[in-house]
């Protein structure tokens, strides 16, 4: 087994999440990524190796809580513990709120919220053994501002926020940090098929009128998990540009 300390990134297969694993694979670690289909696995595994063999990946929904069990059990048998924990994976099911069901409700907290919940659950007794890490939980300008059409949404990455505080304060005597980062809009394929009207009134409300780079997330994940931020926990970085300031 490689000696370079374990990252685990979850939704790593593109966008953030995959920014996200290369930048720790650039800083020296070996990283795990996952996706929700085998199919998906596989595909990102070989984008991984691309960078070197000790990289891997697994099948891990966290939507579903005995899977999720199952799949990080493995994970610390067959890679080890962590030393840091990057929860990115989460999902949309946007719609007005007299339009939302209790379906879409529930889809999302179930995933964005209790789905980072059963991730932390199932490593935090090995990483307090360890006795070191960092956790980098993907929240959103949107739990703090809120937004039309994402009531479910905003609620769960505001609850993601208040559940990092409150693990941190937990955990912080092993020696582990919990923070979250929170982009604003970032430029991926959800942002390119955006009407052009759309685009320009959200760049409007930018003052570095540009959409942000997943390089730009990345960055903040890999200086939350480095040792520059060993005495950093507790808090969201807000990486939107100055679209929101506070």
């Amino acid at each position: 087994m490689s000696d370079k300390k374990l990252a685990l990134v979850t939704g790593a297969s593109r966008g953030i999440g995959f920014a996200i694993a290369e930048r720790l694979i650039a800083d020296g670690y070996r990283v795990v990524g996952t996706a929700t289909s085998e199919a998906g696995a596989e595909s990102l595994q070989t984008k991984l190796r691309e960078h070197g063999d000790e990289h891997s990946a697994l099948v891990l929904n966290i939507s579903d809580s005995e899977q999720t069990e199952a799949a990080l059990k493995a994970l610390l048998s067959e890679y080890g513990t962590p030393f840091v924990v990057v929860n990115n994976a989460g999902i949309t099911r946007d719609n007005l709120f007299l339009r939302l069901n209790e379906d879409d409700w529930n889809a999302v907290v179930n995933t964005n919220l209790t789905g980072v919940f059963r991730v932390c659950k199932a490593l935090a007794k090995a990483m307090l053994k360890q006795k070191a890490g960092s956790i980098v939980n993907i929240s959103s300008i949107i739990g703090t501002t809120g937004n039309g059409g994402q009531a479910n949404y905003a609620a769960a990455k505001a609850g993601l926020e208040g559940f990092s505080r409150s693990l941190a304060q937990e955990i912080a005597s092993r020696n582990i940090t919990v923070n979250c980062v929170a982009p604003g809009f970032i430029q991926t394929d959800m942002t390119d098929v955006l009407p052009e009207t759309q685009k320009e009134a959200i760049l409007a409300s930018i003052p570095g009128k540009r959409f942000g780079h997943v390089d730009d997330i990345a960055g903040a994940v890999a200086f939350l998990a480095s040792e520059d931020a060993r005495y950093i926990t507790g808090q969201t970085i807000h990486v939107n540009g100055g679209m929101n300031m506070g």
